[in-house]
Parts: structure tokens; sequence; C-alpha cells
């Protein structure tokens, strides 16, 4: 009956009469379709760029044309917009970013990529009036980004801001990657690059040739997605999924040539279990993306249910991370990416278990990220919101449809949407990316 009611929402019928009510239909999102260089088309600049940016555009092989006053009146469209606002100190440089992003979005696509620029507000430590005024800029580009990507969501334009301590190669992948159709499905979001970390180049084609990838929970949805998104990139795959999901991952890995290790991940035997499937090799990226939900509220809720939530999205990951790296399975630039959840940043009904979990997940990434500072070593997080997968399927329609429209997009996500992320955590170029939170969710509406 849910999926009946689907079909005649969808349907033009359906869509015609939702009209009629004031209720439009969700645009179309573009998904990256393997080209390089990453991003489609020219990309508008705010000004004209700085040494240090042109550089950093020519390296990514990106061509650009820098905003005009004319420009408001060209025909030429474009799919993704920057301005670089490191240099701002005071508020008065604020009203460049009106000028500029009012007048930019009417040359934008649907579905573009609006990206600012800015100077990390935690590395501007002196105390004097100039550093505080422009610490307090810093941190007006996140506001007016988030307020911007609502805005600007009907038409699925994204906007974020990108922080960094100077614009160099640390922060080429990340700007290239939100400039992208790569980042389709993240919106409103600052992402913080750390100094120091002399990131690898980018390799624009494919990133993680002759890296080694296990992915837990492999077999379906988004464990499958991430595991063909890394792949395509040129990593090698293990696979990873419970007994009764055998059948299932090794049909999922055998088109990828990878690896299928069926076993409990909350098991003591899991660690070795990897370890054989390695044979010898060390791992490069770690993918945390097993779990489970056992919904009822704190009042009903078995404590089985309770148990097996935080054992298998919490516990599991910190113990089989911590278990490689003792056993120096890990590489020396290892890139660990957990999934947490929206559910973890903003809490449902229903969910103690699963949101403590997750949330749990974003603290264990936060105080690793710290103790592996200067090892080369990264971990990080991806929170998806409401993406669609066979999970989600089950829901009732009526809730499954207010899931949906609860972002600025008003739409669900797709499982390649959450895989992308994690794609961009693991790469080698990533250094600067560490302890860091991404939420994939269409700028959900509630805890974004």
């Amino acid at each position: 009956m849910s999926k009946v009611l689907e079909n005649l929402f969808y349907s033009k019928v359906g869509q015609s009469l939702m009209s009629a009510m004031g209720v439009k239909p969700a645009l179309e999102l573009n998904r990256y379709q393997n080209q390089v260089p990453w991003v489609n088309g020219k990309v508008l600049l705010a000004a004209k760029p700085s040494q240090a940016l042109n550089e950093l555009l020519s390296s990514l092989e990106l061509e650009f044309d820098v905003f005009t006053a004319d420009d408001t009146e060209a025909p030429n469209k474009y799919n993704a917009a920057l301005l670089d606002a490191t240099e701002f100190a005071n508020t008065q440089d604020l009203t460049e970013l009106k000028t500029f992003f009012a007048r930019a979005s009417k040359l934008l696509n649907n579905s573009a990529h609006m990206v600012t620029l800015g100077i990390s507000p935690s590395t501007l430590e002196n105390l004097s009036a100039q550093d505080i005024e422009k610490a307090a800029v810093m941190e007006a580009l996140n506001g007016f980004t988030r307020s911007l990507a609502k805005e600007y969501g009907r038409k699925a334009i994204t906007a974020n801001v990108l922080y960094c301590d100077a614009i160099n190669q640390d922060v080429a992948t990340p700007l290239n990657f939100l400039l992208s159709d790569k980042a389709t499905y993240i919106s409103g979001q600052p992402l913080y690059v750390q100094a120091g970390s002399q990131a690898s180049p980018l390799n624009l084609n494919k990133p993680l040739t002759g890296k080694v990838a296990l992915v837990t929970g492999a077999a379906q949805g988004i464990g499958a997605a991430i595991a063909q998104t890394l792949s395509r990139d040129g990593a090698h795959i293990i696979g990873l999924d419970i007994p009764p999901a055998k059948d299932a991952l090794e049909a999922s890995l055998v088109a990828l040539n990878g690896t299928a290790v069926a076993t409990d991940i909350t098991s003591e035997q899991a660690v070795q279990d990897i370890i054989a499937a390695l044979d010898g090799k060390q791992l490069d990226i770690v993918v945390h993306n097993a779990g489970v939900t056992r919904d009822k509220t704190l009042g009903r809720m078995p404590e089985h249910f309770w148990d097996m939530a935080i054992n298998i999205n919490l516990l599991a990951p910190m113990m089989v991370t911590q278990g490689l790296d003792t056993q120096n399975v890990l590489s020396d630039q290892a890139r660990i990416v957990c999934i947490s959840s929206i559910s973890g940043i903003a809490g449902n009904v229903g969910q103690t278990n699963y949101s403590a979990s997750k949330s749990g997940v974003a603290g264990y990434v936060r105080k690793q990220a710290k103790a592996w500072k200067g090892t080369g070593k990264t971990i990080n997080a991806i929170a998806p919101g409401f993406i669609e997968t066979q999970m989600t399927d089950d829901i009732p329609f009526m809730t499954r449809e207010i899931g949906r429209r609860m972002n600025s997009m008003s739409q669900g996500g797709k499982p390649q949407d959450v895989a992308e992320g994690v794609a961009l955590f693991a790469q080698p170029s990533s250094q600067g990316l560490n302890g860091q939170v991404l939420r994939v969710c269409g700028q959900s509406l509630i805890g974004a």
C-alpha cells in the first residue's frame, strides 16, 4: 500500500495536484559522473584571484571567469561560484558577500555550488582589536553560508564555507570537492583545513590507486555504494559484513574484484579475520559503516536493543581501530572514516540508543584526531541525513515523505552522496582534514 501511495504521489497527476496546493516537486540534483576535472565547466570568481588562488585553481585544471558588473545580463551560466574572503578584515568587507552572491546566483544553473574561502577563526589567537574583529568576521561567514544555503536550496544550489590557515595545496582537494557535483547533497556546512599537513598532490583521475580499503557493512545500501566509489577511485576493497549476509556481500564484492570477509564486527575474532584477509598488506582506509537501529521509546526499550546499538555503532569502531593500530596493520597515512548520523546531532524520538551511539562516534572522532595529530593518520566522520535505501523503503509513505522534505533541497539523498563524502576523507591529499564531522543531509532543517 505504501508503494502504491508513493507511485500515485509522484505520478504526473499527483504532482500536478501538489503543485496546485503550493507544494513544488524537488529539482533533480546533478551527481558526479566520473569526469576530469571534477568541476563541470567554468568557475565564476568574485574578484581577480590572488597569486596563491590562481596557482591553486591551475593545479586543479579549473577554468574561471572573473565577475564583473555587466555579468548580470550575460547569457553564460555557471555550475560553480567562489568568493575568496581570506583577506576580509572588518565588518565593511562583509558587504562583498551580498554584492557577489546576490548577482552571481542569477548566473548559476540549478544544482550549482557556491563556496566561500575563509581563515579559520581559531588561528587568530592575538587579542588585538584587529584580530578580534577579523575573527568575528570569519565566524560571520558561517552564519551567512547557512542562510544562503537555505535560500537557494529550492534551486538545488549548495553553499558551503571552507576555512583554512592559508591558500595552499592543503586546500586543493576539499575546495575541488565542494565546487563539484561530488558535494551535490552537502550544503550549509563548514569544513576546516588544518595547517602544516603537507598534503599529497591530488590525483584527479584515480586518487586511491594502490590503496587498500576496508568497508564494514558492505553487503548492501550505503556500504555497497562506499565500496563501489572507493573502487572507482582505484582502491582494492575488503568488504565486511555479518555471516547471514555472506551471499549478498560476495555478490557485491565480486564485481569490484574485492575480498569478502563474513564476520561479526563486535566479536573478538573480527580484527584477526581482517588481518587474515589483508594477507600481509597494510590498511590505508577503514570505513566504519556497519550499524543498526533498534527503535523503542526509552521506557519500553529492551536491554538487548540498547546494548546492540551501542556495541555495533560505537564500541566496534573504537575497538577495531585500536586493534588494527596495535597490530601495526594501519599504514602511516591511514584514513579512518566513521559513519555518524544527523540523529546523533539532533536526536529522535524512540532512538535514544541510536542517537547516543552516533553522537558518541562524533566524540570519538574528535578525540582520536587529537591523539593522532602529527602522525600522518587522520580520522573523520560523515553524518548522513535522510538517505534513500532499502531501510527507508520500509518506512510508512507519509513519514518517509516528510523525512525527504525536512531539508533545504526537499528531497532524500542517495547512497552515492554519502560515498563521495567518504571518498573525500579517504584521499591521501586530504591530510588537512582531521577530526571533522561532515553532514551529508541536504542541509537538514533539524539539528543542522
